[in-house]
């Protein structure tokens, strides 16, 4: 059912929890993890100092990110695939989806409700349930999620 299952991370303690749930649909479906780190283009517009430098810093975030998941996908014995880009997070998320012929994204969301929601409002998350064309896996990443 699950060939390749996409992992966004953006190197948070949270992706453990997910990554947790992509391994275990990835080790029953012998899937391959696709791990992909979105350096957020509108940091970069909006970025005060050298914008080459704020890229490469970002850059090496990522990759630090994705080698994590794919480190702990080689530990489980799980084939990964990683990726870096810049973009727009959901969209590129949505179009390396298409790309790569991911069967399923796994994502965490914090599960804020009420004010603390509103306050967060263009959830990364929420745009990619919203618009994905393959199922989202959401694993609660919230402080109360234990």
């Amino acid at each position: 059912m699950y060939d390749a299952i996409l992992v966004p991370t953006d190197g948070s303690e949270g992706v453990d929890r997910t990554l947790d749930h992509a391994l275990e649909m990835a080790n029953n479906h012998d899937a391959t993890i696709h791990a992909l780190y979105v350096i957020d283009r509108r940091f970069e517009l909006a970025a005060d100092e050298d914008r080459d430098d704020l890229i490469a810093r970002l850059t090496e975030r990522g990759e630090a990110a994705v080698a994590t998941v794919a480190e702990r996908a080689e530990a489980a014995g799980v084939d990964a695939v990683t990726d870096v880009r810049e973009g727009v997070p959901y969209k590129t998320i949505l179009g390396y989806a298409d790309e790569a012929a991911v069967d399923v994204i796994t994502m965490g969301t914090h599960g804020r409700t009420g004010r603390d929601r509103l306050a967060h409002l263009g959830s990364v998350t929420e745009r990619v349930v919203e618009n994905a064309t393959v199922p989202v896996f959401v694993v609660n990443i919230g402080d109360d999620a234990d």
